[in-house]
């Protein structure tokens, strides 16, 4: 009972970004003009979507209104479901136009449907997005605006905005900055605001592996690591991630998620040394990089909400 409580006096003192729950009450995402988008003479690169699906179709239109909504003048969209029986492809039927090609057939989970879509993909940048997650207005400009300012950025990705089921804000993650070496024991780049560049990709086997279920954007992110990539946080909210009963995050943590976390912790440590003795000295780093970044994630979710900051 006292680890109960004490848990519930210091979570509010926790950062948003280490809270996947409703953080205040439910408000309204201001809905902007529909964005025009000239090109100016620019060359913009071309972005592939990729979105797996599977029975969400309470919320794939909502997904695929965010993406095609953007209005980004270089956009290929592909959408791969696993045969789903809810509606969920004559939703996507009603798309098709603004779809490059997409199916709905048995496939082996996630991994295996983004696999499948990013065969067809033939983008400069690269991104999957579930459907039921959702794009901020504009994203996809500044993403490609931030790739065309530097040639040596290879992956980006931005803070992110938690919705409920209907669609309304209940929480922020403020990300405090990058840090590779976080990455080694946990994964806080939300996945939903991650872009990289279709070179990276093949650099690194083009596939997500398909033996993880829960942590496969994070084993996708130590190759991009070991691959030397330079990675850009862009001060800005990206994307928006849904909490609701089915969501599989945290649906599957218990089953999945904590198993395949310690697999990814475990190579870390095994690729740092073989000796126990400096694998707990690294653990204890870690441990102490965690603490700082969420201490850090605190001061600018306070500098944010004092206008001290912008974030977009």
């Amino acid at each position: 009972m006292l680890l109960t409580l004490t848990q519930k006096i210091f979570r509010p003192l926790l950062p948003g970004c280490a809270r996947l729950e409703n953080q205040y009450d439910p408000q309204e995402i201001p809905s902007p003009a529909p964005l025009s988008v000239e090109s100016g003479g620019i060359d913009y690169p071309r972005i592939s979507i990729i979105v797996p699906s599977y029975s969400q179709g309470h919320f794939i239109r909502n997904t695929l209104d965010s993406i095609i909504n953007q209005n980004y003048p270089n956009l290929e969209l592909i959408v791969v479901d696993g045969g789903s029986e809810d509606g969920t492809v004559e939703v996507i039927k009603e798309y098709s136009e603004h779809i490059k090609w997409w199916v709905s057939e048995d496939d082996n989970g996630q991994a295996s449907a983004i696999n499948k879509g990013m065969e067809h993909a033939t983008g400069d940048i690269l991104a999957w997005l579930n459907s039921d997650d959702c794009l901020m207005p504009g994203a996809l400009l500044k993403v490609a605006s931030c790739f065309l300012a530097s040639s040596k950025t290879d992956v980006v990705y931005g803070h992110r905005v938690l919705i409920n089921a209907a669609g309304m804000d209940i929480g922020k993650w403020i990300m405090p900055g990058h840090h590779h070496f976080l990455l080694t024991y946990a994964d806080y780049i939300p996945q939903e605001t991650m872009f990289w560049r279709s070179a990276l990709w093949q650099k690194t086997g083009a596939k997500i592996d398909e033996s993880f279920h829960f942590a496969l954007d994070w084993e996708l992110i130590r190759r991009f690591i070991k691959a030397d990539a330079k990675f850009q946080l862009i001060p800005v909210f990206l994307g928006q991630f849904r909490l609701h009963d089915l969501q599989k995050t945290q649906a599957n943590i218990e089953s999945d998620g904590f198993r395949e976390m310690e697999i990814i912790r475990n190579n870390c440590k095994q690729e740092f040394s073989n000796h126990i003795a400096m694998q707990n000295f690294y653990y204890r780093a870690q441990r102490v990089s965690l603490y700082y970044f969420l201490l850090k994630a605190r001061l600018k979710e306070l500098l944010w909400r004092m206008k001290f900051i912008r974030i977009n």
